[in-house]
């Protein structure tokens, strides 16, 4: 079913996303060491699972699959309304996760494909332009113009979320010495 294909297609992007091995990204079922726990942070409002499969292979956490039998099928899921909202939803975070634990690869892609599509229409424009058909043609170098400057920018708010993002890993390490001394105040 369609189901079946979207939650292949979704571990399958996950895995990538983590660097991790798990055939099934959306199974709700998950136990921690005691380390582990205390190093994952949380941020989605949405769903756990993704999350925490992504923030546990960024931060080279040890993950284990181990299958569960389920019980049969009796109802559809009452969790969300439709799996376009459920889709939307996870993407959103799987992004929102990545991009947190690798922000320049993300801007990078980003900017790189606007300022490659602006060069592109440059080109064209200049095709034009040493062919002497400039008329009708202006509105190329101007979207061409925006599509280079938005780019640049994409990048560079890259570099500013590189830093930002190394400055989120100083505060996760803080924040773990603080839960280590609350769990295990004589270590």
């Amino acid at each position: 079913s369609i189901k079946i294909l979207l939650q292949k297609l979704g571990s399958w992007t996950v895995r990538q996303l983590s660097g991790t091995t798990i055939p099934d990204a959306t199974s709700g079922f998950r136990a921690y060491s005691k380390e582990a726990a205390l190093q994952m942070n949380v941020t989605s409002d949405f769903t756990y699972t993704v999350e925490t499969i992504i923030s546990a292979g960024n931060k080279n956490l040890a993950i284990e699959h181990i299958p569960i039998r389920t019980n049969e099928k009796l109802r559809e899921s009452r969790l969300f309304p439709s799996i376009q909202v459920y889709l939307r939803r996870t993407l959103v975070t799987m992004l929102k996760v990545y991009s947190m634990y690798r922000p320049l690869k993300v801007f990078t892609i980003a900017g790189g494909v606007t300022f490659l599509v602006g060069f592109m229409i440059g080109c064209r424009y200049l095709f034009f332009f040493f062919h002497g058909q400039t008329e009708g043609h202006i509105q190329s170098l101007i979207l061409s113009a925006i599509m280079l400057i938005v780019g640049f920018q994409i990048i560079m708010m890259g570099i500013a979320a590189d830093l930002i993002s190394v400055n989120r890993q100083l505060l996760e390490d803080i924040q773990l010495r603080i839960k280590k001394n609350k769990v295990d105040p004589e270590d």
